[in-house]
């Protein structure tokens, strides 16, 4: 049985598949670490990790989701949240809501500080779920079905490069 309590200084970092991480110039501005939380504790229907960012970098380009919802709450340090049009300050001990919808509740945390940023991310868990990434104008479809899948369905695009739906039929 697992137990449904861990201690935040037992999460261990990690820097994920290196075949998803950042490349080339790219690289440069993100930092991909963070630390497994939902399924140590059994969680079924939320996402929890720890993530970590170091000065001048942010974990993830800006984007939107369709159907997840997601919440940090910043334990250590200070930055910058962009959302939607605007940007706000953040600190040790903010709480941010990022709620589905379209371009109007894009987000990113940045790392604007001198000291690591640590925040705890939570965040519904849809079988399907669409991102979109204003800055960059993609899009991703993703449909995650059976956790034990090894292959779910993900796909990223541009709408501009979309098929029509009877081609190749």
């Amino acid at each position: 049985m697992i137990k449904p309590i861990l201690n935040i200084a037992d999460v261990v970092l990690q820097t994920g598949d290196p075949a998803r991480l950042p490349k080339g110039d790219t690289a440069q501005h993100y930092d991909k670490r963070w630390g497994e939380i939902a399924s140590r504790i059994g969680a079924r229907k939320l996402g929890y990790r720890l993530t970590a960012v170091a000065p001048g970098k942010r974990y993830c380009p800006f984007h939107s989701h369709r159907a997840d919802e997601e919440m940090f709450f910043i334990l250590e340090g200070s930055g910058e949240l962009r959302y939607g049009d605007a940007r706000y300050p953040i600190r040790t001990g903010d709480v941010i809501a990022c709620p589905p919808g379209g371009p109007e509740t894009a987000h990113q945390i940045i790392n604007t500080g001198d000291v690591e940023l640590r925040y705890l991310s939570l965040s519904t868990k849809s079988e399907v779920e669409i991102c979109e990434y204003p800055d960059s104008g993609k899009y991703l479809a993703a449909a995650f079905g059976d956790p034990t899948d090894a292959m779910p369905v993900r796909v990223i695009g541009r709408p501009e490069e979309s098929l029509d739906y009877w081609d190749g039929e």
